[in-house]
């Protein structure tokens, strides 16, 4: 069993930064699938940023490009998230999945059946 857990949300005025977190525990497959996702109240949740445990490659939804990096420490099974020149429209709950093992290929950003999820951290921020 893998548990996700976030950390690092708050408040932030538009323009601001904030790093978001997640931590592991549980035994991760060195192939997983980790993505960071977003809800808003009344909206569907989206996938942000997603990036797999052993290429490195990542994939970024078009609205966070060039604004987010998503990163991993694999020593520490932990996940991070660098958010950059945030504007209200970033306001939202964020979460991180991962799915590991991974043997899916593509550990693309639209994927959301990832197996295990953390709680959330709110991001808030203001203009």
């Amino acid at each position: 069993q893998v548990q996700p857990m976030e950390s690092g949300g708050g408040s932030v005025q538009a323009g601001g930064s904030l790093r978001l977190s997640c931590a592991a525990s549980g035994y991760v497959y060195r192939s997983t699938c980790w993505g960071w996702f977003r809800q808003a109240p009344g909206k569907a949740r989206e996938g942000v940023a997603s990036t797999h445990s052993q290429s490195g490659n990542t994939y970024y939804a078009d609205s966070v490009k060039e604004r987010f990096t998503i990163s991993q420490d694999n020593a520490k099974n932990t996940l991070y998230l660098q958010m950059n020149t945030l504007t209200p429209e970033d306001t939202a709950m964020y979460y991180c999945a991962a799915t590991t093992p991974w043997a899916g290929g593509y550990c693309d950003v639209r994927i959301q059946a990832h197996r295990y999820w953390g709680q959330g951290t709110q991001v808030t921020v203001s203009s």
